[in-house]
């Protein structure tokens, strides 16, 4: 077994802080895929992850040296209910390594049994959901948007018992740059145990945002440490939105202070766009809709500040001053990153009035035009090209036309242009039916969609006319109406 420099920093915080726990044992752990990349920025050798040993190891079968497994506790509000104590239910976090960039990351098994926090659950996952948090995580990575990732995929020779049925059972190995939440912070603050809402503070500010330290005031240290999560959610969910994803469960546990995207779920990439545009089986108020995602976030980054009162300052009042001076600058700081991406987009220069923007995505809206198709069809005009096929998306051509005379007018030289749009207009993304399509093959046992597709989305800006068919939009006999939470 090669040498894993395991340096588990979140192992030697107080023990309430996690439950040490050994993934549970699998029958015939079989490997499915391998991603050679990350494993070599994590100092890794992939030849090693795919041998007997390396996928015993990913099946949680062989703990390497150094490895502390452990579950850890957290807290959340789920669809805006609180609960008090969710926690790592089938995750085992293997420990820590800093790759080669100097990046410290988290290393977890998904899928890998019952822990102290499973609430009655089997802690295991199904081929399904591991198959979609590898497509959808390393389809956002090469998108640029900040991610968690995927190391590999393996099946464990189990049968998992779910609503629809008996299914083939499989684990997940998840790269982060740590698995801290808003909930984390909210489990120790519902128990008012404000000296571990403190360690955990600077622990995370060491962290993920250690320019901090440079300030000798505690409470100052805290109080940017909220911005600083405020400011990476802005940024996130602006760039969520301007490729037209739906994260679906945006509760506080899946709230990452890091400001990565954590837990593919029931995501989705629209095809036809809608600002209330939901796919999330479980979403049935529309709560986490597209177009709802800032304000979720901003109300997901309050829920932080209220953990954080007690370090802002010792009187109740200011402490809630600051807090709420800090929150405020969200708006303005999402509407910022907002405009800024959807500018590019558009091929709109920082002058060019937002109403042009608002008015092409209010037409598109209207007449249920494929998000993604769209834009790429208008990097094309913007080109040069015929503006005949991104006409032909519109039923209703004349507030197109209208709209597109006053683009033309407003839009700068398309030589500026281009390279922005064609940087933030991507030529594939992880379409739903593609998804699903990849999924059910490889239930059928057959893995070559699931391969083709992930590697048609680690290039997704490129256009290839060998995988021109994973561009285009569902017939109505693919379309998929609703994702599903692999719990």
């Amino acid at each position: 077994m090669p040498d894993i420099p395991f340096d588990n920093t979140y192992a030697r915080l107080p023990e309430q802080f996690f439950a040490r726990q050994e993934p549970a044992r699998v029958p015939q752990p079989q490997c499915i895929r391998i991603n050679p990349g990350l494993a070599a920025s994590l100092g890794i050798d992939a030849d090693w992850l795919a041998s007997p040993d390396g996928v015993a190891m990913l099946a949680g079968n062989l703990i390497p040296d150094g490895a502390e497994p452990l579950a850890q506790a957290y807290a959340g509000h789920q669809f805006g209910g609180f609960s008090p104590r969710l926690g790592d239910g089938r995750a085992i976090l293997l420990g820590e390594l800093v790759d080669t960039a100097g990046v410290r990351r988290d290393l977890q098994l998904k899928g890998s049994g019952r822990t102290p926090f499973s609430r009655g659950g089997d802690g295991k996952a199904a081929l399904g959901p591991v198959l979609r948090e590898y497509i959808l995580s390393e389809a956002m990575a090469a998108l640029g948007v900040p991610t968690t990732r995927a190391l590999a995929a393996v099946t464990t020779g189990e049968t998992i018992l779910r609503q629809d049925g008996p299914l083939p059972g499989a684990m997940f190995t998840r790269v982060a740059a740590s698995h801290i939440r808003v909930g984390t912070f909210q489990y120790f603050a519902a128990q008012r145990d404000t000296e571990a809402v403190r360690q955990l503070a600077d622990y995370a500010i060491a962290r993920h945002y250690p320019q901090i330290l440079d300030s000798k005031d505690a409470s100052c240290r805290y109080a940017a440490l909220l911005k600083s999560v405020v400011a990476a959610q802005a940024e996130l969910v602006a760039h969520w939105m301007s490729l037209g994803f739906i994260h679906g469960v945006m509760n506080t546990d899946n709230t990452a202070i890091s400001g990565e995207t954590i837990d593919y779920g029931p995501c989705a990439f629209m095809d036809a766009f809608h600002p209330q545009c939901v796919f999330s089986s479980i979403d049935v108020q529309g709560r986490y809709a597209w177009g709802n995602q800032a304000n979720i976030a901003h109300w997901n980054v309050t829920r932080l500040a209220e953990t954080l009162l007690p370090l802002l300052d010792e009187k109740s009042d200011n402490a809630t001053r600051i807090a709420e001076a800090l929150l405020a600058g969200f708006s303005d700081d999402f509407g910022t990153r907002y405009m800024s991406r959807f500018r590019a987009k558009f091929g709109l220069g920082e002058s060019a009035p937002g109403e042009i923007i608002q008015r092409g995505l209010s037409l598109i809206a209207d007449q249920q035009v494929d998000f993604t198709l769209f834009f790429r069809h208008l990097t094309g005009v913007a080109a040069g090209g015929n503006p005949e096929t991104l006409a032909a998306m519109f039923t209703d051509k004349a507030p197109f036309e209208a709209w597109l005379s006053q683009w033309r007018e407003t839009a700068p030289d398309p030589t500026q242009a281009l390279p922005a749009m064609r940087a933030a207009n991507p030529v594939v993304i992880a379409r739903n039916h593609r998804v699903e399509q990849a999924i059910q093959a490889a239930y059928a046992g057959d893995y070559a969609p699931f391969h083709r597709l992930t590697d048609a989305l680690a290039d997704p800006y490129a256009e290839d006319e060998k995988r021109a068919d994973l561009e285009l939009p569902p017939t109505p006999d693919e379309m998929v109406h609703e994702t599903f939470c692999g719990t």
